[in-house]
Order: structure tokens, then sequence, then C-alpha cells
């Protein structure tokens, strides 16, 4: 698991698949061998860390709108 510094760390993207109206806004991060996903407007509520085949599944059913 990640520890508290590699996620300050972490260089941190706007997912493309968060939406353009500012609402729904979504951060990735790498971290070998994970992705990390955190909500960009509130970053200290958590952070969700997940295998590459988690994330990969998780995209998929975003892209599902499920």
């Amino acid at each position: 698991m990640e520890t508290s510094q590699q996620l300050r760390s972490a260089t941190w993207r706007k997912s493309s698949y968060s939406g353009s109206s500012g609402g729904d806004c979504v951060e990735v991060a790498p971290l070998t061998p994970h992705i990390a996903v955190r909500d960009s407007k509130n970053p200290e509520a958590g952070t969700l860390t997940l295998s590459l085949e988690a994330y990969v599944a998780f995209v998929g059913h975003v892209r599902a709108g499920r």
C-alpha cells in the first residue's frame, strides 16, 4: 500500500473521463504498481488505490455509465 509521502509527491492529473462542467473532477496518479484516484475538489478526503487490472475494470464501468 502507498504511504502518505508517496501520495503527496505523486504527479496527479485530471482524468480525461472527468466532466468539463467542473462538477465531476477525478484525478489519477501512477504509483507503480498501483493507480491512485481522488476527488480533485477535495483531495484530502481520501485516495482510492487500485491495481492496474482493477483500474481498467473501473474505467470500463465508468465508460458504460454504471
